[in-house]
């Protein structure tokens, strides 16, 4: 993990790993159209103090320009990122009968 100054000792105790399925709020496109909801990401980087989502979808700041990396940067403690739900309704393969 990177280290970067602070003003005070950051959270040991992050919920985030990189790897994790996430969720965010944010404009992005879905069939086409752009939209303001919640989509699927994963946790590509977590330093001290934020945590970095890459999508598979295009994504767009609050002033309408896209990201072209595709990656958006949270505070741990934003409202606007959750842990992904599980989805069950897709097979994994390991399932029994």
């Amino acid at each position: 993990m990177a280290k970067s100054p602070f003003m005070r000792p950051p959270d040991e105790d992050s919920n985030y790993q990189v790897g994790d399925p996430v969720e965010v709020f944010c404009d992005h496109e879905k069939n086409g159209e752009r939209i303001r909801d919640w989509v699927k990401g994963i946790v590509v980087q977590v330093d001290e103090k934020m945590v970095a989502v890459q999508f598979r979808t295009n994504v767009y700041l609050t002033d309408g320009w896209m990201v072209p990396d595709h990656i958006l940067w949270f505070p741990f403690d934003s409202h606007m990122i959750r842990h992904a739900k599980k989805d069950t309704t897709r097979p994994t393969g390991y399932q029994t009968t």
